[in-house]
């Protein structure tokens, strides 16, 4: 799997709980820190509040081994309560990455998927690749990997928060 393909990833868990609770869950930004080992902490960097809105843009910060802390700024490109919430990481027109949460409701609960695609825009993986272009599959592969394992935990929390309510 190569880069230039901008591969995609998905993860999804049934949860026990209508769409309308799940919402608030997956279309607060502060959510995913607390899944993953890279994002450190995320802010709205536009508007008053915590409501999400097509156009609103925040900052997340990240850190990792290899890179140390970065910043980027993000864009929110759909937002549907509630059934849908994405957003692009860096420019809306090359972003480096896409990110998606869809909900459908399934028997008594729903079925979350998050989903991610690798961009062009840039990033520490270009970075890798072009210091290592004979390890590209791998560098991807492992890119791909920590964003699943990033994804799992997150829907796990959110599946323990909305069946707790």
């Amino acid at each position: 799997m190569r880069h230039a393909d901008r591969p995609c990833t998905e993860v999804e868990l049934y949860v026990e709980a209508p769409p309308e609770r799940i919402w608030p869950l997956v279309s607060d930004i502060r959510i995913p820190v607390e899944g993953s080992d890279e994002l450190r902490t995320v802010e709205w960097s536009s508007d008053e509040g915590d409501e999400p809105k097509v156009g609103r843009t925040f900052v997340g910060t990240s850190a990792n081994k290899y890179f140390g802390e970065w910043q980027t700024t993000s864009t929110v490109t759909e937002c549907d309560p509630p059934r849908t919430f994405a957003w692009v990481v860096g420019d809306l027109d090359e972003p480096n990455s896409s990110w998606r949460f869809a909900l459908r409701p399934s028997g008594s609960g729903t079925v979350v998927t998050q989903w991610a695609r690798l961009g062009y825009g840039p990033s520490g993986m270009h970075l890798g690749i072009r210091a290592n272009p004979d390890k590209e599959e791998r560098i991807v592969e492992r890119r791909l990997e920590q964003w699943r394992a990033a994804m799992r935990a997150t829907l796990e929390l959110i599946k323990q928060r909305a069946e707790a309510r």
